[in-house]
């Protein structure tokens, strides 16, 4: 009876201990959900202020390249055009031999990220899948490279390009462009990401290295595929010191070394200048446009999902 009545007496305390343990629980999940929200509140700031960044500039190129140039002297802090004109786009193409700057920034730039794709892909392969003395310290040797300035290696490219009579021509400024130590650590860091009995299945199978390399690693590999691609096409397509170095024929430069002519032909109007900013940035934009959801998949990828 005595045990009875105090398990009975015990029974509400222990309901009570219960209930205050549960609005514990749920204060704290509370808090957490608050805590998270002000996190994404402040990330989605932080955002938006970086686009904004971003695209003020872009938006104040447009506008100043569509204004006539006296509207543009009598107030050129306006964004508005009362009466906007292509005019300046037209000027600008027809001062210059912009077509054939397209043409050879995409064919350097194409050519470039191939190269670079394929040597840095085999390269992370090799230190990712091969057991090899010292393989760790000619990673870090690789990744060492980082921390030399491109500037410093230009000098001996320019003369080892001249001395091969390989200067004007597209290949001077692809080669010096192809490695890329930043490549070989975003493939390295996805190919560690896939499971090592796949590998081991197809080599217990008889397959050669290269072939699991093209046939099973590859295939795995698009999103850091696309996003590899993406960066070094872009890097290369806006690179203008070392084009500018190793091409001074006028028919095979890049367009932004070309555009650089055509601002001097113009004396710098700041209409033109816009223009033909706005025409160089063209197709980075629509790159990004298209492949951005490759580029993030890319970057957040690290393995298999």
């Amino acid at each position: 009876m005595a045990t009875l009545t105090s398990a009975a007496s015990g029974t509400p305390e222990a309901a009570s201990g219960g209930t205050g343990a549960g609005k514990a629980g749920r204060g704290a999940a509370a808090r957490r959900t608050d805590s998270e929200r002000l996190f994404n509140r402040v990330t989605l700031g932080v955002l938006i202020a970086l686009a904004l960044l971003w695209l003020v500039p872009l938006a104040w190129a447009f506008a100043t390249s569509v204004r006539p140039p006296g509207e543009l002297a009598t107030n050129p802090t306006s964004w508005v055009a009362d009466n906007p004109t292509l005019a300046n786009y037209r000027e600008v193409l027809s001062a210059g031999r912009i077509p054939y700057w397209y043409v050879n920034s995409f064919i350097t730039a194409a050519l470039t990220t191939l190269l670079s794709v394929f040597t840095a892909s085999l390269a992370a392969f090799a230190l990712s899948r091969l057991r090899f003395r010292y393989r760790r310290p000619v990673f870090l040797a690789i990744l060492a490279g980082v921390m030399i300035p491109p500037q410093l290696l230009m000098i001996p490219h320019f003369l080892t390009l001249q001395a091969t009579g390989m200067l004007n021509t597209y290949w001077a400024v692809i080669l010096p462009q192809v490695p890329n130590v930043v490549a070989v650590f975003v493939f390295k860091q996805f190919f560690d990401g896939i499971p090592v009995e796949l590998t081991d299945a197809a080599r217990a199978d008889g397959a050669s290295w290269l072939r699991i390399y093209w046939q099973i690693v590859m295939p795995l590999s698009r999103p850091a595929i696309s996003a590899v691609t993406i960066f070094v096409f872009v890097w290369t397509w806006n690179n203008f010191l070392w084009p500018l170095l190793a091409v001074t024929d006028p028919q095979m430069m890049t367009l932004p070394v070309g555009l650089t002519s055509v601002q001097d032909a113009f004396g710098l109007p700041q209409a033109q200048l816009m223009a033909s900013a706005v025409l160089g940035a063209l197709p980075l934009l629509t790159v990004f446009l298209f492949f951005q959801r490759r580029i993030v998949e890319g970057i957040a990828g690290t393995g298999l999902k």
